[in-house]
């Protein structure tokens, strides 16, 4: 790890608040951020947390949800065991993976990943977009209505259409980027708030059937 950075970090107060209080990742305070200015996280909600290695995001949204909430981390990574959250080995995209999540629809669908940097901005950018969308089909699929998402993205050209389709299935899309946030990345967050599933198809006129939940497991 280069030097430079490793100074920059042990400067950053966000790093130093995270290792301050045993969080896992500064990011914990971006969601902190996003649930209290969007009212997010309530107490007793189900929440999917997508990427979710090394686990600062489903450490503070199982504080918030408390006993009568739940987590479901995923990540293709193993992350170490989190008191009141159920950790799923999987990635974004793999076909099977709402199957293996059970029947039971969740409140809120987040995503902080991201991208393998190639230091191309461009291709950095349309990468991080894709992982919006693979983010956005699990939550189509598993959501309830009136449920919300959150997905992180770095900012770029693509991002008017990325929350155009994001509108077409939410009654409102917004941006927002936390103070955590460094200020020259160009991370943001949308949040969609108001899930609007589509209707069965049983008119043969094309809209999108709503999948089938699978059972508990």
């Amino acid at each position: 790890m280069p030097r430079r950075f490793v100074a920059e970090r042990r400067r950053d107060p966000y790093y130093r608040a995270a290792q301050r209080e045993g969080l896992r990742s500064r990011a914990a305070f971006k969601l902190a951020h996003v649930a209290d200015h969007f009212g997010l996280l309530r107490p007793g909600a189900r929440v999917l947390d997508l990427g979710a290695a090394p686990g600062g995001w489903s450490v503070v949204a199982a504080e918030r949800v408390g006993p009568r909430g739940e987590v479901v981390a995923v990540d293709p990574r193993a992350i170490e065991p989190i008191d009141g959250v159920a950790i799923v080995r999987g990635r974004v995209g793999d076909p099977t993976l709402s199957t293996r999540l059970g029947g039971r629809p969740f409140d809120l669908v987040l995503s902080d990943m991201a991208p393998r940097i190639s230091g191309a901005y461009a291709t950095d950018h349309a990468r991080s977009a894709s992982l919006v969308r693979d983010a956005f089909r699990l939550a189509q699929e598993v959501l309830v209505p009136g449920g919300a998402f959150v997905a992180k993205v770095f900012d770029g050209d693509m991002l008017p259409a990325l929350e155009s389709e994001l509108r077409g299935s939410f009654a409102r899309v917004r941006r927002t980027k936390p103070p955590a946030s460094r200020e020259p990345s160009s991370e943001l967050y949308l949040v969609a708030l108001g899930f609007r599933p589509a209707p069965a198809d049983r008119s043969g006129s094309g809209s999108r059937p709503v999948p089938p939940r699978a059972p508990a497991i």
